[in-house]
This record gives structure tokens, C-alpha cells and sequence, in this order.
């Protein structure tokens, strides 16, 4: 959209038409365009419209809404199906919890944004491919193969759903950050949703128990079933037509837990020295602290994500630059716990995937660590850092791959 955003930046009609066929995605392309574009025609009034804050929620055009409707229709009859079709429930969800989603967001961003059916077709025939694939496997639900299979196919589903979110952009790495950006929002949004509809099942639950009714199995079997899964598609929906309902929680979000996460580890591992805690003899302690390393890594690529292509106070990019640091510090004890576990116990499927990810991860934290100091001593904007963030992505999908389908085939699954 970018650039036709560019070649009618002096059409009227042009730009009128790019804005109603994907708001979202004109507000998010024209804002990062404005300082290019600032001295055309109708640019200035473009950027007051878009940042004029009205009070009215976008229900979609057209047909979009019963399209939503439907697609939550659909995520909850695929969650419900295991009832349905007589499907042992230990067997469906761990393989198919991606598929009660990821599809259905998939089709409604590939309508939204008008994906041309050759990619349609490479994301369909990809997760079909996945369905059949993880489902043939072997059923030994302790199989720690078989495991991280289910899990790193979620990591593939939401790559797949991120080319759908990218259109025809795949290689823009704005637009990747993009999605980062949108996978944030949307993160909230659905937080907002669940912790509204817990309060009313809590709600209605008590109420029919006052009069004597207890409707909690009925409930959470035949409404929770259906919409759980509709949770994320509402929020897609929600996200795409109103990015400015979570614009400015978000960003907020980021700038608050940043400082907080920061001190919160440096007193952690503190604390884990003093506790004679560590990672290399405790399973379990090492797969929490990947599992903090992991979310606080997210962190950090959000909190870029949020601001790219702005200029970051000083203070802002330092508290990324030591949360960085302390963070490859982190990154360094976990992967020297899974080399020294190897060492001792010899390589697992396990071991190997996390080692794996270790590397990965400290990888691109030590590239984004040297672009933020960069950025620190030249007063510039966070571009490059972003861009350092969206050029990786791949390789994390590279890695999710191989976990899925070549470990089953390497260590099997029995």
C-alpha cells in the first residue's frame, strides 16, 4: 500500500479508496510516509484526519462484521469438534490448538487485505500440510518429540498468519515490525476481551445459581467452548478497524514495564546467586528461566516495534540497552546450563531444541544490544534496530521447522 499511497499522494480519489478498502493498514503506512510526503497537497489534512481521535467504533464496511461473525462460528465448531466427531480430547488439542485459530485469522486478514490466490494457496496447502503431518504422528502424548513438535507448530501456524497479515509486503521490514506491533495490540485487546467475558460468566454463573440452577458445566462445555476461540478473531477484527483503540495503551505498556522488568532481573539473579538456585542441576529451573528469557526478549522487540522510525529519549534507549545486557547475560547462564547438561547427560530432543533457541536468541539480542548503542551515540531513530528485528524473523521460523518436522524423523517418536 505504500506505494500506492506514494504514486497518489496528489489524488484525491486515490488516497479516498486506499483508506476505506483497509483503514488500518492506510493509518499505519501513511504515518510512517508523512515525513516524505509532508509538503504534497493533501498530506496535511490526511495526517489530521487520521489523528483525529473520534469517539465512534468502526464496525467494519459492508459485510465485514457477518464475515467476523462467521469466522468465530467456525473457530468455535473446530474447538467443539472432539464432541462432535468422538475425538479422544487428549489426542486433538495438543496437535490442533493452532488450527482452531490460526486459519481462521489467516482467511480473514487474506480477504482484508486482498492476497492474490497464489499466496492464499501457499498458505492454505501449508497448514493443510501441517494438519495431516502433525496428526500421522505417533500417539505417545510423553513422547518429548512428539511435544515439541505441537509446540513449535504454533511457532509455524503464526508465521503463516504473519504472511497473511503481510500481503504482498513480505519483504518490507516495516511492515514486519508491523505485525510485531499488531501481535502486541492484539495480545491486549484479547486480555481486555477475556478479563470482560470472565467477569460475566462469574456474572451469570451466580446468578442461576441463586435461584437454584447450576448451569457451570452447560456453560463452560457449550458457551466458554465457543468463545475462547472467538476472543483473538474479535480482537483481529477490533485491531484492524480501530488501531487507535490501543494506539497509545500499548507504547504506554512498553515504556512502563521496561524500567520494571529491568530491575526485577538484576535483583533475580542476584537473588539466585544467594539461593545457590541455578539452572544446570535443576531441570525445571532451567525451562523457567528460558521461559522468562523468552517473554522478557519479547519485550524488548515489542518496545522497539511500538517506536520505530521515532527518536527515543536518551533515557528510553538506554533502559532498552541494559535490559538488552542483562538479558544476554541471562541468555549466556541458560546456554551454558543446556552445554553443560549435554556434556553430562548427552544430547536429547529437548536439549538440542533448547540449545537451539539459545543460540538463536543470543544471536540476534547481541545484534539488536550493538545497534541500540548505535543509536545511543548517534541520536538517531530506532530504523535500524527495527530493521535488525525483522530481518531475523525468518530464521526463527527456519528453526521452528526443523523442530516440527525433522526431529520427529531424526529421534522418532515411540
Amino acid at each position: 500500500m505504500k506505494e500506492q499511497i506514494l504514486a497518489g499522494q496528489n489524488d484525491p480519489a486515490q488516497l479516498e479508496h486506499l483508506y476505506r478498502s483497509n483503514k488500518g493498514a492506510f493509518k499505519s503506512e501513511f504515518t510512517e510516509l508523512y515525513p516524505e510526503i509532508k509538503d504534497a497537497s493533501l498530506a496535511a489534512f490526511w495526517k489530521e484526519r487520521l489523528s483525529y481521535a473520534g469517539e465512534e467504533i468502526n464496525w467494519g464496511v459492508g459485510r465485514e462484521l457477518p464475515i467476523v461473525i462467521l469466522a468465530a462460528l467456525i473457530a468455535g465448531l473446530i474447538a467443539k469438534s472432539p464432541a462432535f466427531l468422538g475425538i479422544d480430547e487428549d489426542f486433538f488439542y495438543p496437535r490442533n490448538l493452532g488450527f482452531i485459530v490460526f486459519p481462521v485469522l489467516s482467511a480473514y486478514l487474506a480477504w482484508k487485505n486482498n492476497l492474490s490466490l497464489k499466496k492464499i494457496g501457499i498458505i492454505g496447502v501449508a497448514m493443510l500440510a501441517g494438519l495431516i503431518y502433525i496428526n500421522s504422528l505417533p500417539d505417545f502424548p510423553e513422547n518429548d518429540t512428539l511435544i515439541l513438535a505441537c509446540i513449535h507448530l504454533l511457532v509455524v501456524l503464526w508465521f503463516l498468519f504473519g504472511t497473511a497479515f503481510l500481503g504482498e509486503q513480505g519483504e518490507n521490514q516495516e511492515k514486519r515490525l508491523g505485525f510485531l506491533k499488531f501481535n502486541g495490540d492484539l495480545v491486549v485487546l484479547s486480555a481486555l476481551i477475556c478479563i470482560a467475558g470472565g467477569i460475566m460468566t462469574g456474572v451469570t454463573i451466580g446468578l442461576f445459581q441463586l435461584i437454584g440452577i447450576n448451569i457451570e458445566e452447560f456453560y463452560f462445555q457449550n458457551i466458554v467452548v465457543f468463545g475462547l476461540p472467538a476472543v483473538p478473531v474479535i480482537a483481529t477484527f477490533l485491531n484492524t478497524t480501530n488501531p487507535q483503540l490501543v494506539g497509545k495503551v500499548s507504547p504506554v505498556i512498553a515504556r512502563l514495564f521496561s524500567p520494571l522488568v529491568l530491575v526485577m532481573l538484576v535483583i533475580y539473579l542476584g537473588a539466585m546467586v544467594l539461593s545457590g538456585k541455578d539452572p544446570y542441576s535443576d531441570r525445571e529451573f532451567l525451562l523457567i528461566f528460558n521461559i522468562l528469557l523468552i517473554g522478557v526478549m519479547a519485550l524488548i522487540f515489542f518496545s522497539i516495534a511500538e517506536t520505530s522510525g521515532k527518536t527515543k529519549s536518551k533515557p528510553e534507549i538506554w533502559i532498552l540497552i541494559l535490559l538488552s545486557l542483562v538479558t544476554v547475560v541471562v541468555n549466556g547462564v541458560a546456554l551454558s546450563a543446556i552445554l553443560f547438561r549435554i556434556s553430562e547427560w548427552g544430547i536429547t530432543p529437548n536439549r538440542l531444541a533448547v540449545l537451539g533457541a539459545n543460540v538463536l536468541i543470543l544471536a540476534n539480542l547481541l545484534i539488536v544490544t550493538v545497534q541500540l548503542f548505535r543509536a545511543s551515540s548517534k541520536n538517531q531513530n530506532l530504523n535500524k534496530v527495527g530493521g535488525a528485528i525483522a530481518k531475523y524473523l525468518p530464521v526463527y521460523f527456519i528453526w521452528a521447522i526443523v523442530v516440527t518436522f525433522l526431529f520427529p524423523l531424526i529421534f522418532g517418536i515411540n
